[in-house]
C-alpha cells in the first residue's frame, strides 16, 4: 500500500499493477459473488459489515469488507484487509476511468470473506471449499497469502536456504494452475519459513478441484522485495 511504504511506493509499482490486473480480470468475468480468502486469528465466514485497519502497520486508515456499509462490523484480519482494499481500488479505478476498465454489471455481485488458521488441516480446508461453493453459481475469489519470509538475511525470518526452491515450487504451481502441487505444501516446512499464504492456496486448490473442469493459470508477477516472496497469479477455467 503506497500509504503504508512511504518514499519507498515505487518500488512496488509492478506488484501493485500486477494485483490491479488480476482483480480486474475477476470482476470481467462478472461473477455472481467475490470471495477473499486469507489468513486470520480463527476460522470462518466474515460477512459484511466488516472492517480492516491499518493502525498497527502506523496507518491511521480504516479499511471497510464494501464500501459504504453502515458500520464497522467485524475486524478483519491483515490478509482481508489487504484484499478489501484492493477491491476499493479497483472500484475507485472503474469510476475514475472514462473507458473503465471492466464493463460494469448491472448489480455488484456481493462481497464476503473467509479466514483461516495458519494451522488448519486437510479436513479444514475441504470444509471451508465446500462453503465457498454455497456462495454462488459463478463465484470469483481473490485469495491473500505471502509466500516465505526468509529470503535473506534481512527478511524477517532471516536467511533460511530452503526459501527459495519453496517458493519457487509456488510460482510454478500458481502458473500451471497445479491443484495437486498446492495441496500438498508442508504445513510444518511452510510454518517454519513463515509462510503466510499456504492455508489459503490448499482452499483455492480444494475449491478448484471441487468445482470440476480444468483450469489455466498465469504468474503475473514474482518477487521478493524486502526478503518476502509476492506473487500475483490469476486462474480461470478452461
Amino acid at each position: 500500500m503506497p500509504e503504508v511504504a512511504g518514499a519507498a511506493a515505487p518500488e512496488l509499482a509492478d506488484l501493485r499493477a500486477a494485483c490491479d490486473t488480476a482483480v480486474g480480470r475477476l470482476f470481467a468475468a462478472v461473477p455472481d459473488a467475490v470471495v477473499l480468502i486469507g489468513t486470520g486469528p480463527t476460522t470462518g465466514l466474515i460477512r459484511p459489515p466488516a472492517t480492516g485497519s491499518l493502525q498497527p502497520w502506523g496507518l491511521d486508515l480504516d479499511v471497510p469488507l464494501v464500501p459504504g456499509q453502515p458500520d464497522r462490523g467485524a475486524v478483519l484480519p491483515l490478509s482481508l484487509t489487504i484484499g478489501a482494499w484492493l477491491l476499493g481500488r479497483h472500484a475507485a479505478r472503474h469510476q475514475a476511468s472514462a473507458a473503465p476498465v471492466t464493463p460494469a454489471p448491472a448489480t455488484p455481485a456481493p462481497v464476503t470473506a473467509l479466514q483461516v488458521t495458519s494451522d488448519a488441516g486437510p479436513a479444514e480446508l475441504t470444509a471451508l471449499a465446500e462453503e465457498v461453493a454455497t456462495a454462488g453459481e459463478r463465484v470469483a475469489l481473490l485469495v491473500l497469502g505471502d509466500g516465505s519470509a526468509c529470503r535473506g538475511e534481512k527478511s524477517p525470518g532471516y536467511d533460511d536456504p530452503r526459501a527459495l526452491a519453496y517458493d519457487k515450487g509456488v510460482a510454478a504451481a500458481l502458473a500451471g494452475a497445479d491443484l495437486d502441487g498446492l495441496r500438498d505444501l508442508d504445513p510444518g516446512l511452510s510454518a517454519e519459513l513463515k509462510v503466510a499464504g499456504r492455508a489459503s492456496w490448499q482452499v483455492l486448490a480444494a475449491v478448484a478441484r471441487a468445482s470440476g473442469g480444468g483450469w489455466r493459470g498465469e504468474l503475473l508477477h514474482d518477487s521478493a522485495p524486502y526478503g518476502v516472496a509476492y506473487f500475483v497469479a490469476s486462474w480461470e477455467r478452461v
